[in-house]
């Protein structure tokens, strides 16, 4: 057995609903960030007696587009129970959820999301998904372990989570991280949240190695924390296994700092909740129509576009299933090839080539998503076709690639830079006859290799940056290498 068999891991992944206006069962704005603390508040929010929780019908909607998009089977009907615990988060010393035993039921069940990893698919199983409020804000100075004091904010509490739950299923931390990454676009499709947001997504990861008690490691506050967390925390378990000592069941903190799991606390029973039903709060149901009439408004899905691009933009699988990932990405490719009609298989392929490498290296390189930069479709349309007409080397697009980005036009590029394709026969084949001249090894390895003349290609290119026109330069060096230029000497 290898020891990615040996690991099971199951994800809660907590979501909040960011894009609706106000909280899960009262009026208070929504969008807490950047307020004062404790000012988006009001007596159902923490909790005072005879405040009256009221659900917020949009939430219902939100959480059946995500159903329909994971594959989920929804609940008709369902109620709200309480989850009874006390921390400083939680005012009225309960949490509103769901509760899927003693009668009660999730908002829906099962579901999947499909992942890619080294070539091999695997349907990542969910066992359900929820809807809760979410506690207050707990603030710390500096580290959690050594913070003097802890503030709490109760802006954030009743903000509407919904909760994806996975299956064990989950096999090793690059397993995890391509499922998130999928959760992620499927999320952005759906229009339900902007997961770009400081503390829009928290995960809590049950961790074990198959035949021990599990740790649940709590409250890891991005979605790329989570493959570290899951790194160390597998190796501390394998690493008291190897030393002959027990595993415990517990609840440990990811520090971020230090990246390292920390104990919080013996890991709580189910039964230590003391979950019953809300006794403010109605069942909810939801008829066939309702759940039709939202099917009906649900965009097109990251997988069936990706099978789309496949067939009317002639892309490979591997180009559209990474293309569709980022909505945002998807839209400006598609706005850029429906824009010009003349563009065939070749273009789209180039264009495809040009936003998953260059201009995603640039995003990258900039910690900045394609919307908060002043690209546009056209402006990397005329990049190709200015390469396609000669007048620039692909070598000077890649140099025009920041400007592109803060929407300055090609056009406007070459004449301000000076930079252009340089055809000029006579100063290619003094360029050429300098190389070869200079270079006397790749000429060598040439009469052996006949590839070496991309090394030759690459000094030309170097010596006037890229500029010059790469055919003519082929063509001329291997008349030179041919003796069909018989003098070599300058």
């Amino acid at each position: 057995m290898s020891q990615n068999d040996e690991v099971m891991i199951g994800l809660e992944v907590h979501i909040q609903l960011t894009n609706l206006k106000t909280k899960l069962f009262c009026s208070c704005n929504n969008d807490y960030r950047g307020a004062e603390p404790n000012t988006y508040v009001c007596p159902i929010c923490i909790g005072l007696p005879g405040s009256l929780p009221v659900v917020n019908k949009k939430v219902i909607k939100f959480a059946i587009r995500l159903a329909l998009a994971l594959d989920c089977k929804i609940n008709n009907q369902f109620w709200f129970f309480r989850k009874n615990y006390f921390y400083p988060d939680l005012p009225k010393g309960f949490q509103i959820s769901q509760y899927n035993k003693a009668g009660g039921k999730a908002f829906a069940d099962g579901g999947k999301i499909a992942i890619r990893l080294n070539n091999h698919k695997k349907d990542i199983i969910l066992n359900r998904i929820h809807l809760e409020e979410d506690p207050a804000r707990l603030v710390h100075k500096g580290s959690i372990a050594t913070s003097p004091f802890t503030l709490v904010d109760y802006n954030r509490s009743g903000v509407c989570l919904i909760e994806i739950v996975t299956e064990p299923v989950i096999r090793s931390p690059e397993e995890a991280r391509e499922f998130l990454k999928q959760l992620k676009s499927i999320v952005q499709y759906t229009g339900i949240s902007n997961l770009g947001l400081e503390g829009s997504v928290r995960v809590d990861a049950n961790v074990s190695i198959k035949g021990y008690d599990r740790s649940e490691v709590k409250n890891i506050n991005s979605f790329k924390e989570v493959e570290r967390a899951l790194r160390h925390e597998i190796i501390r378990q394998k690493n008291i296994l190897k030393r002959g000592k027990k595993l415990i069941q517990e609840t440990r903190h990811w520090d971020d700092k230090r990246r390292i799991t920390i104990p919080l606390r013996t890991k709580e029973l189910e039964e230590d909740y003391r979950y019953f039903p809300e006794q403010d709060l109605v069942p909810i149901e939801i008829n066939k129509d309702f759940i039709q009439k939202v099917k009906s408004e649900l965009p097109e899905m990251p997988n069936e576009r990706s099978i789309r691009f496949r067939k009317e933009y002639g892309l490979t699988e591997f180009d559209s299933y990474n293309l569709v990932l980022d909505k945002n990405f998807a839209d400006f490719y598609e706005e850029g090839v429906k824009s010009y009609p003349s563009f065939g298989s070749e273009e789209h392929k180039l264009y495809c080539n040009w936003l998953m490498n260059d201009i995603s290296r640039w995003l990258n390189n900039n910690n900045k998503t394609i919307k908060e930069t002043k690209i546009t479709p056209k402006h990397l349309v005329d990049l190709i076709n200015t390469i396609k007409d000669g007048k620039i080397t692909g070598k000077i697009a890649k140099s025009f690639i920041p400007d592109l980005m803060v929407g300055v036009n090609v056009k406007v590029l070459i004449e301000k830079t000076g930079k252009k394709r340089i055809s000029d026969k006579e100063y290619i084949l003094k360029i050429a006859k300098e190389v070869i001249i200079n270079n006397p090894e790749i000429i060598k390895d040439f009469e052996k290799n006949p590839r070496a003349l991309e090394a030759l290609i690459g000094k030309c290119m170097k010596k006037t940056k890229g500029r010059l026109d790469p055919e003519l330069t082929r063509e001329l060096l291997l008349d030179l290498l041919s003796n069909k230029i018989k003098k070599i000497e300058i």
